[in-house]
C-alpha cells in the first residue's frame, strides 16, 4: 500500500509547526505541497532535515511554490526529482519511484491572468497524455483551482462563469482526468455533496463547511485507490490536506 497527500499549506515557514506535526503523526509516503511560498534557502532548518523524508522545495520567494516529500523507509532507494519544461512560476515538479512519477501541482488562480491558467491546464494535459502514450504511471496530485462540477461547490459558492467554475477550466480539467487518470476523491465518494478542501477564510466558511473542492489526487486506474479522506482538523491553511491509500 502506498498513501499519497497533497497540501496547499499557504506558506510553509507559517505553518511549519503544524506541518511536522502532521508527518510525525500520520507519516504519508509520499507528501505534496503547494504555495510553499519560499525559496529552498528560506524553508525552516527542521523541514529541510524532515524527520524522515527525502525533500524537494521548488519555490522562487515569497509566491507560489512547490514541494515533495518522499518517506526515506517506504523508498530507502531515494526519489529522482525534475520539473516538466512548461514549469513557469514553481508550479510543477515531479518524484520518480519505483515505476511511478508523482507530480505536485500548483495551478495558477486565474484571477490576474486567466490566459496563463488556460495555458498552464492545456500543457498539464499534454503532460498527462503524453505520460499514458509512454506508459508511465502518472500521479497528479494538488491545488488545481478548478471545481470540477458544481457539486464541488457548496450551493452557496455556485456563480455561474466566476473564475474556478468556467466551464472551459473545467473542461480542460476533464481532459487531464480523461488521460487514464481517476478523480480519487469523487470516485470513492460519489454523492458526497459536503466534499470541500478549500474555505474562503472568513465568515466562518470553515466551520460551516461552505466550500469548494479543488484539490485533487488524481490516479491512474491501474493503481486501486481504497481510501481518500480529506483532513479538515489539520492546520491553518485555507486549503485541507488529502489523503489517499493507493493498491501499489
Amino acid at each position: 500500500m502506498l498513501t499519497i497527500a497533497t497540501w496547499n499549506v499557504n506558506g510553509v515557514r507559517a505553518r511549519e509547526q503544524q506541518l511536522l506535526a502532521w508527518l510525525a503523526r500520520d507519516r504519508p509516503d509520499v507528501v505534496c505541497l503547494q504555495e510553499i511560498k519560499a525559496q529552498p534557502a528560506q524553508v525552516p532548518t527542521l523541514l529541510v532535515q524532515s524527520v524522515g523524508y527525502q525533500c524537494l522545495w521548488h519555490g522562487a520567494g515569497g509566491y507560489s511554490g512547490v514541494a515533495l516529500l518522499v518517506r526515506k523507509e517506504r523508498f530507502p532507494d531515494g526519489a529522482r526529482f525534475d520539473h516538466p519544461p512548461f514549469d513557469r512560476e514553481t508550479r510543477i515538479a515531479s518524484a520518480h519511484l519505483g515505476g511511478i512519477e508523482i507530480a505536485s501541482v500548483y495551478v495558477p488562480n486565474g484571477g490576474k491572468d486567466f490566459a496563463a491558467k488556460i495555458d498552464f491546464l492545456t500543457a498539464l494535459g499534454d503532460y498527462a497524455e503524453a505520460a499514458r502514450a509512454a506508459g508511465r504511471s502518472l500521479v497528479i496530485a494538488g491545488d488545481l483551482n478548478v471545481a470540477r462540477t458544481d457539486r464541488d461547490v457548496h450551493p452557496k459558492e455556485r456563480k455561474p462563469g466566476v473564475i474556478g467554475q468556467r466551464p472551459d477550466e473545467r473542461a480542460l480539467l476533464e481532459r487531464i482526468i480523461g488521460a487514464g487518470l481517476v478523480d480519487i476523491g469523487r470516485a470513492l465518494a460519489p454523492d458526497d455533496e459536503g466534499l470541500f478542501t478549500w474555505w474562503a477564510p472568513w465568515r466562518n466558511l470553515r466551520q460551516r463547511n461552505i466550500g469548494w473542492r479543488i484539490d485533487y489526487l488524481l490516479a491512474p486506474t491501474a493503481l486501486h485507490a481504497t481510501t481518500c479522506a480529506v483532513l479538515a482538523d489539520v492546520g491553518t491553511s485555507d486549503h485541507a490536506p488529502v489523503v489517499a491509500t493507493l493498491d501499489f
